[in-house]
């Protein structure tokens, strides 16, 4: 179980606001407890002491960017950022809950400051932030208000944030739920190079060739030649071939932020504006749309308008995927605009099969002769059913001392055709299932 605590609460930093007396109003009744002026000339005064300058005030119009990536700080444990004070006592100052951290396979509690109610300094950049609690009808909301010495120090902040976060190769990924759109940021599981893909080479570099392009020289090549600095590619073909692992591929090697949109039955205009703004904001970046099939009837015509309007995907590498290419919409590929081009991920052929055993070890459980007969009678299969014959191979070599890849294949094929043709049982087996 690794250490729960990112940075622990340093219990002799003051509280700057505290209660006199039961009733939540100072001693001599002059104002309310969470009087935002009051606060805020603390604060202020707080921060000229530590300072010795007067720092101004500033918030983020419409989004939370910036408080995400002081929230990544401090569940990292960034040594730049620190707990100065907190704001007023009995309102919470820190908050935990349950984690996974999946790249070194521990989970546990994480408990650390809360962003509301704390102050928190950049000390190299001469920031702050500080969430104010105040009083709603319903509760206490909270005011996000961010402290700098002055824009030029606070742009700085900006571009030293953006190029720590590129650093740190954590994807943003992009939710729909029925509370509306959620924002994370997650580590890669593995690292995938170029070299983990396997396909077609004239196709691969082609894909490649536009990635690499589009973020060289902050879109030189576009300028030059007058194009839009937008460009928009969509995947298709069956599941298993390695869209996923080119996408991958591409979202750790482009060298630019990259944001996962995952659509679901909550997808909704509004998610829709609020993902193509973040994008903006990170641009240039890799926007990646998994199942892009699986759009809402209700949003679609939305959705086609937003890809037509040139601010929309300015910096912005959009790369669209479907398993089902029959259910999308025509109007995404027969308007210029959309999607530039579609690339057809196909089954691989033999020689590809050969080159994906041999990058999976497959040579370790049997000769190049018989590896080479492997991937001849493998005709048919994607690189996903590849991946599960080396591991069924290596189970039964491990218990059983060999590898009979003859009778693994014909097994796997006979699975996959009752799967197409949906007849499950065998034919000298009964048909009646339940309890009876």
């Amino acid at each position: 179980m690794r250490n729960n605590t990112v940075m622990a609460i340093n219990k002799e930093v003051p509280f700057i606001c505290r209660v006199s007396d039961a009733t939540g109003r100072t001693s001599a009744g002059a104002h309310v407890y969470f009087d935002y002026a009051d606060i805020m000339s603390k604060v202020q005064f707080f921060l000229k002491e530590r300072f010795g300058c007067e720092l101004k005030l500033y918030y983020q119009d419409e989004n939370n960017d910036v408080w995400d990536a002081l929230d990544e700080d401090l569940r990292s444990g960034y040594d730049g950022v620190r707990h100065a004070a907190s704001l007023y006592d009995l309102v919470e100052t820190a908050q935990f809950r349950y984690e996974t951290e999946r790249d070194r396979g521990m989970s546990g509690y994480e408990i650390r400051p809360s962003a509301r109610n704390n102050l928190f300094i950049y000390d190299a950049n001469r920031v702050a932030f500080a969430r104010v609690p105040r009083e709603t009808q319903y509760g206490l909301g909270h005011e996000d208000i961010i402290f700098a010495e002055d824009d030029e120090a606070l742009g700085a902040f900006l571009a030293d944030t953006r190029a720590r976060q590129l650093d740190n190769r954590k994807l943003i990924l992009f939710s729909d739920t029925k509370d509306g759109l959620e924002q994370e940021r997650l580590r890669p599981r593995e690292s995938v190079t170029r070299d983990d893909v396997f396909m077609e080479e004239a196709l691969k570099s082609q894909i490649y060739r536009s990635v690499d392009e589009f973020f060289a020289n902050e879109g030189a090549f576009f300028r030059d030649y007058g194009i839009p600095y937008k460009r928009g590619i969509l995947l298709y073909g069956k599941p298993g071939n390695g869209k996923t692992t080119l996408v991958k591929s591409i979202s750790q090697t482009a060298g630019a932020p990259v944001a996962y949109w995952q659509i679901t039955e909550f997808t909704s205009s509004e998610s829709i504006s609020e993902v193509f703004a973040a994008a903006m904001r990170m641009a240039p970046m890799v926007l990646v749309i998994e199942d892009i099939d699986s759009m809402p009837e209700s949003c679609r015509s939305y959705f086609l308008n937003t890809l037509d309007g040139a601010a929309s995907k300015e910096g912005v590498f959009l790369i669209g995927t479907t398993n089902y290419p029959e259910k999308i919409d025509p109007a995404l590929m027969n308007r210029a605009g959309r999607f530039d081009r579609a690339y057809e991920v196909k089954l691989p052929d033999e020689a590809l099969r050969h080159a994906y055993l041999i990058r999976k070890g497959m040579g370790r459980i049997v000769g190049e002769d018989q590896l080479a007969e492997v991937a001849r009678r493998t005709e048919g299969f994607t690189f996903a059913q590849l991946g599960e014959l080396f591991v069924s191979a290596a189970l039964q070599r491990h218990y059983e001392g060999e590898a009979d890849l003859g009778r693994l294949i014909g097994e796997m094929k006979s699975d996959y055709a009752k799967g197409r043709s949906g007849d499950w049982m065998a034919a000298d087996k009964g048909r009646a299932m339940g309890f009876l």
